[in-house]
């Protein structure tokens, strides 16, 4: 499932960013490219419903590009089932429309 640019999702996403200092959120993230080939020192480019970010992959040697994890203060510490991580972005969207 693609969300486009002004999804619901996106603006939830960049409104939590803004809010780290006092809230986290666990989103998944979708890896879009990997980079390094120390499983230490790899990172790879995680869009979270369009807002990229680069997150260590130190924790999940295991991921592919097209995996979704769950990220924390830049550091990606579990795979999810994609089926799992799409309906979470749902219901995101859909908290996002009734606030």
């Amino acid at each position: 499932m693609l969300l486009p640019n002004a999804s619901p999702v996106r603006i939830l996403i960049k409104r939590a960013i803004k809010a780290i200092p006092i809230m986290c959120l666990a989103i998944p993230g979708k890896i879009l490219s990997i980079s390094g080939d120390d499983d230490l020192t790899r990172s790879g480019r995680v869009s979270f419903g369009g807002v990229i970010k680069e997150v260590s992959l130190a924790y999940v040697p295991e991921i592919q590009i097209g995996d979704y994890v769950i990220v924390h203060v830049g550091f990606a510490l579990s795979k999810l089932d994609e089926a799992e991580a799409e309906q979470t972005l749902r219901d995101l969207a859909q908290m996002t429309v009734e606030a």
